[in-house]
This record gives structure tokens, C-alpha cells and sequence, in this order.
């Protein structure tokens, strides 16, 4: 077995919804709310489901279509519940893999905090990527996106 090439990052993405904090806490707690921005796009769902308590998993995976430049590739995400406080936090973490090899494992830490007119949101990810130079600042991205998304979906 070969020397794997591990780096270690980690980020923090802020954001501010005008929705009150129960509200947007409720769009990472509620399994189909959750699935709606978070888990449909431009993939294949192989698999989603969420356990929504401490101790509690949450699968997800999915095929990427013809259009990617990966096409065919499978992701598998597996996470774990560690800490959750209603409306105010949670802190899980998660292993990715690559058609069945591992790519990073993080923590992360979402908190929620009344901010002017509704949320003020931080996630904090900690990972190391596993042969994988690019993948803090896809990740990054990703997340980025995601929470742009999010917005779309408080607004409807």
C-alpha cells in the first residue's frame, strides 16, 4: 500500500437568513425539507435517508450524470449526529468516499443565532482529504452553493 497524501483544512461560511432560527434550524432537521436543497441536483439520488437525533445517521448517495466530468462516479456520504441543541446547533461528522474509497472525514459544527431580521448562520468544517488536493476548497464551494440554494429554498 502506497503513502497516501493526507492535508488537513479547515473552513467557516457565514450566512444571514431573514427567517427566525427554528425556521432555518428546521431546513437541516426535517428529512424532505433537507433532501429538497441539500441532496437533489444535477446527480442520480442512489440513497438518501436521515435520522435526525444524537446518535442518529444520515446516508447519502448518489451518481454523477453524463454531463459531469466524472460521470458514472459514485459518492457516499456517512454522518453521524453528535450534538444537537433545537434551534441553536448541531455538530455531526461525516465520511466521504469515492466509488468506494475514502476522500474525507470532518466534523462539522452548524450554529444558529438570532441575527437583525432573522438568522445568522456559521458552519465550521474540519476535514482531512484523503488524496485529494483540491477537495477543501470543493468542499468550500459546495457548501457555499448549497447555502445559496438553502436561501432559495427559506424564501419559498
Amino acid at each position: 500500500m502506497g503513502i497516501q497524501n493526507l492535508i488537513h483544512s479547515t473552513f467557516t461560511l457565514e450566512r444571514a437568513y431573514p427567517q427566525p432560527p427554528d425556521r432555518v434550524f428546521a431546513a437541516f432537521s426535517q428529512p424532505a425539507r433537507k433532501r429538497r436543497w441539500y441532496a437533489e441536483g444535477d446527480h442520480e439520488i442512489q440513497e438518501f435517508e436521515m435520522e435526525f437525533r444524537v446518535g442518529g445517521a444520515e446516508r447519502f448517495r448518489y451518481r454523477f450524470k453524463e454531463s459531469h466530468p466524472i460521470a458514472g462516479s459514485e459518492i457516499d456520504n456517512a454522518s453521524v449526529y453528535h450534538d444537537i441543541v433545537p434551534g441553536s446547533r448541531i455538530v455531526w461528522t461525516s465520511r466521504m468516499s469515492l466509488n468506494g474509497k475514502a476522500i474525507m472525514v470532518m466534523v462539522a459544527t452548524l450554529e444558529f443565532t438570532p441575527g437583525k431580521g432573522g438568522t445568522d448562520m456559521v458552519l465550521t468544517h474540519q476535514a482531512t482529504y484523503i488524496d485529494w488536493p483540491e477537495g477543501a476548497q470543493m468542499l468550500e464551494a459546495g457548501w457555499s452553493a448549497l447555502f445559496d440554494r438553502l436561501k432559495s429554498d427559506l424564501a419559498a
